[in-house]
Formats: structure tokens, sequence, C-alpha cells
């Protein structure tokens, strides 16, 4: 399975990134919510944090990743999208290209869409 998309990740130098959580919990939403929901992350290395892509398993939109490079010490958000017209649970796995060590990361969506309460 190859990954298109920019590959200067071996140009670019290594930094390190932090999640505040890497997984986001929709906990139990009604059919039809609104599913939006932000990682939030700080580039904790000494280089400018470059998100090339991030990739999707599933039905989740990914609305927003940065598209400048984050200066160190500064915050960064990416936002996905959930779609919430299915009901069941929620276990999805997205997976992102940075110039990290590890070169990606993963970043996760739990819970359960229920129906709507009447």
């Amino acid at each position: 399975n190859t990954i298109q998309g920019q590959n200067n990740s071996s140009l670019d130098p290594i930094t390190t990134i932090e999640f505040e959580s890497t997984t986001i919990d929709y906990g139990k939403i009604e059919k039809g919510s609104d599913g939006i929901r932000s990682f939030i992350f700080k580039n904790t290395g000494e280089h400018p944090l470059k998100i090339y892509q991030i990739y999707s398993s599933c039905s989740c939109d990914i609305v927003s990743k940065p598209e400048e490079p984050i200066a160190p010490g500064e915050t960064g958000i990416i936002k996905v999208k959930y779609d919430t017209k299915k009901v069941g649970p929620i276990v999805k796995t997205l997976t992102g290209n940075s110039n990290i060590k590890d070169k990606l990361f993963t970043l996760r969506l739990k819970g359960e869409v229920i129906a709507k309460l009447q």
C-alpha cells in the first residue's frame, strides 16, 4: 500500500509533536448530530513541524489540517468530521504523515451513534 502525496519528509529536519489527546471520544452521540471535533497538538521540537498528509480509513472526513509549518512551541489543530447518519459504534483510525522521527502518527475516534431520543 503506497502512500502518495508530498514526500519531502526526508529533506525536512526532524521535530517532535505532542497531542493533547490522540483519541476523540464522542461518547453517546445522537444520530444526525454535529460530528466535527478537533485534535490539538503542539510542536515540542526545535524545527518547524509539517503535517504532509492525513489518511482516513473511514467515513470520517478530515475537515482541515495546518497547511503552513507550525513553529517550535506553537500549537496546531486537525479538524475531523464523523458522519453521524449511521447508528452504531464509532471505531476509526486516522494516520498522519509528518516530519517526526517515526514519520507517522495515529489518531483515533471512538464512541457510539445512537438513535434520536424521542
